[in-house]
């Protein structure tokens, strides 16, 4: 029986580019998507090796059936891989309520909807593994992500802990790390339309905003990782066979990584991230 990867938000960048890859490699993919209609590259691909279900993780009555269908044309699900999320740029005094919940709703407890699901199965066949993709924005903070930084400082939070838990089920959990930006993916752009980043809606942020948007503009453009390579670091997590919980993929251009795990003390890392946003 082949091993398979059960993928949610599957239908472009970081989730399309591993449900392509997995195939490739001879698994049978459960790409999941709020679209799945519109899902043309994996619609060409053979349907005896892939499946493509609807999963909204705004509607969680989504997820359980798709995962249903999955074991039932495979047999089991051996990967989960928690991909499906978003972004929002904007201060915080700016965004409304329902999109500060909309964002959690997506980027942690849609994750924490899709894992409670499937840990039945997982338990029950004693293996499996979940990976979730998260974000340097998980790690260290930035400026006018107030809200990406908070639902991915509490996915690191939620990963680690159910690693240990998961451990003694022999599931593994883990998390893949994109960060400084990644090319061929539309995240950013989207992120830009979530919340208005408009200096004159918000005239006592407007210097900064202005100062911040032009750093992040740089940023963008200085990416160097594509969504295929991160499908490939998300591939080897699940092939490794280790326990390792973190895969760091990105370059390193203002230091974040480098200053939140080198530095000597916190007062030595918020140094280092001020002199980046607050100079």
């Amino acid at each position: 029986m082949v091993s398979s990867i059960f993928i949610t938000g599957a239908s472009s960048g970081i989730g399309l580019a591993s449900a392509k890859l997995f195939f490739k490699a001879g698994w049978a993919v459960i790409a999941t998507m709020r679209s799945p209609e519109s899902a043309v590259e994996l619609k060409q691909l053979d349907p005896s090796r892939m499946l493509l279900e609807r999963v909204d993780l705004l509607e969680p009555g989504t997820i359980e059936p798709a995962i249903n269908a999955a074991i039932k044309k495979f047999g089991k699900i051996d990967v989960v891989l928690n991909n499906a999320g978003f972004g929002q740029y904007g201060v915080f005094e700016m965004m409304p309520p329902e999109k500060i919940r909309e964002q959690f709703d997506v980027n942690l407890f849609g994750v924490m909807n899709v894992t409670r699901t499937i840990l039945p199965h997982l338990r029950a066949q004693k293996s499996g593994c979940i990976i979730n993709v998260s974000s340097g924005a998980g790690l260290y903070a930035l400026p006018l992500s107030t809200m990406y930084c908070a639902s991915k400082f509490a996915l690191e939070g939620f990963t680690e802990a159910l690693s240990y838990e998961l451990a003694t089920h022999n599931i593994l959990v883990k998390s893949v790390i994109p960060h400084s930006g990644i090319t061929s993916t539309s995240f950013a752009d989207t992120a830009k339309t979530r919340v208005p980043m408009d200096p004159t809606l918000a005239p006592a942020y407007g210097e900064y905003l202005g100062k911040v948007i032009q750093k992040f503009e740089s940023m963008e453009a200085g990416r160097s990782v594509s969504s295929d390579d991160v499908a490939k670091v998300i591939y080897t997590a699940s092939t490794d066979g280790t326990d390792k919980l973190r895969y760091l993929v990105g370059t390193d251009e203002y230091g974040s990584i480098k200053a939140r795990y080198g530095s000597k003390s916190d007062e030595e890392y918020m140094k280092h991230m001020r002199s980046v946003f607050n100079e």
